[in-house]
Order: C-alpha cells, then sequence, then structure tokens
C-alpha cells in the first residue's frame, strides 16, 4: 500500500546535505520516490516503506528525523 510519510529534518545545512539525506531515503526498501526541502527542513517519501528504516537511513548519514509533527 504506498503512503505518504512526511519527516522533519535536523542537521542540513547545504544542499550537499539534502542530497545525502535524499539519497539515503531512495535506497530503503519500499521507498517510490524521496523530495527533502532544505529551507524546510522536511522530507516527503511516497511508498510502502518502514518509518523506522526511513528514519535509520537518515541517522546513518550523520542527519536527525522524525515524523513531521512528533
Amino acid at each position: 500500500m504506498t503512503q505518504t510519510i512526511e519527516l522533519d529534518i535536523t542537521g542540513m545545512t547545504c544542499g550537499h546535505c539534502q542530497s545525502s539525506v535524499t539519497k539515503a531515503l531512495k535506497t530503503v526498501q519500499g521507498v517510490a520516490d524521496a523530495q527533502v526541502d532544505l529551507k524546510t527542513g522536511k522530507a516527503v517519501v511516497q511508498g510502502d516503506a518502514d518509518v523506522q528504516a526511513l528514519v535509520d537511513a537518515v541517522a546513518d548519514e550523520g542527519y536527525g528525523a522524525q515524523v513531521a509533527g512528533r
């Protein structure tokens, strides 16, 4: 089942950071697409990926992530 997951991302300061987070999210099994906005610090992921796997992938790159609004 395809869903939209919005994450708050912390620690991004530049375009390279944004690119690293985007690539990390896209490597998670079940992700159909991931868009990361440096200005807002948000990531929007489409697919059926496990939320914890998304958070862990971002953390492995050295950034913080949590489900938006938590």
